[in-house]
């Protein structure tokens, strides 16, 4: 009798527990529940036709970057926003855009030149897997190692503002920007200062045929006393990746090395 009660309990808890589990994976799945494609491409209203006018009238050069239907469907897909939107548009009609032959680097669905797209680019950084709510998502960077991302939580209350993750200063800078702006900024603005400080005499012959992929590491850091004269630092080509990851690494030391102190 005894071992039939205890057979009896054990096949009770483990039905709760396959229960409990059920129940967990199918909130998950609720959770991260994606509209499918033809939810998310806008056939009544897409914004790419308006940032089209915008380059039409643009002061810097714009280089829009080909893509491919496919590429361009996954893309925008796994980033989860519709072409109503402007970041939308850019990911679903562009492979990227380059600013000023390529300086900075708007990210799409990705292209030869600019091998990553939105949800890939923020795949492992932002996001575990596509369809998670990110704190912050990376759209945007430029060669001199800079990082410009929409703000979900992570930066402050202002939602949906663009910051940008100064390599002067390894501090997430806010622009007082949503998305469309900020392009229109690429388009439009005085880029020059800008990047004040942040551009040698001799930029300009570097920059076109720059891999889109890599980004100039320089020493001293430029965020040091050392590195404050960007003309008297040298510069080396790395992996956009690779300096990402190392300049979050050196702003999270700098951080607690301050409050340390």
């Amino acid at each position: 009798m005894k071992k039939i009660l205890h057979s009896s309990m054990k096949i009770a808890i483990k039905t709760i527990i396959l229960a409990y589990i059920f129940v967990l994976s199918n909130i998950a799945f609720a959770q991260n529940k994606m509209q499918n494609i033809d939810e998310l491409i806008n056939k009544t209203d897409p914004a790419w036709p308006l940032v089209l006018k915008w380059i039409d009238s643009a002061r810097n050069k714009v280089e829009i970057l080909p893509c491919d239907s496919s590429r361009a469907k996954d893309a925008l897909f796994n980033t989860q926003v519709s072409t109503y939107s402007t970041l939308g548009a850019v990911i679903y009609n562009s492979g990227g855009i380059m600013i000023d032959n390529g300086w900075i680097r708007i990210l799409g669905s990705g292209d030869s030149r600019l091998n990553r797209s939105v949800p890939e680019w923020n795949k492992g950084k932002t996001i575990k897997e596509y369809g998670d709510k990110p704190d912050y998502l990376l759209v945007a960077d430029d060669a001199v190692g800079g990082f410009f991302a929409i703000n979900y939580g992570a930066f402050g209350s202002d939602l949906k503002n663009i910051y940008y993750l100064a390599p002067n200063s390894l501090k997430w800078e806010p622009l007082g920007a949503g998305y469309s702006e900020f392009v229109r900024f690429c388009f439009d603005s005085d880029l020059s200062q800008f990047y004040k400080g942040l551009r040698w005499s001799t930029w300009n012959q570097f920059i076109a045929n720059l891999d889109g992929n890599k980004s100039y590491s320089f020493r001293p850091y430029l965020w040091s006393p050392e590195g404050i004269d960007i003309e008297k630092c040298t510069r080396k080509l790395v992996a956009t990746e690779d300096l990402f990851k190392f300049n979050l690494n050196k702003q999270k030391e700098l951080n607690s090395s301050s409050s340390s102190e």
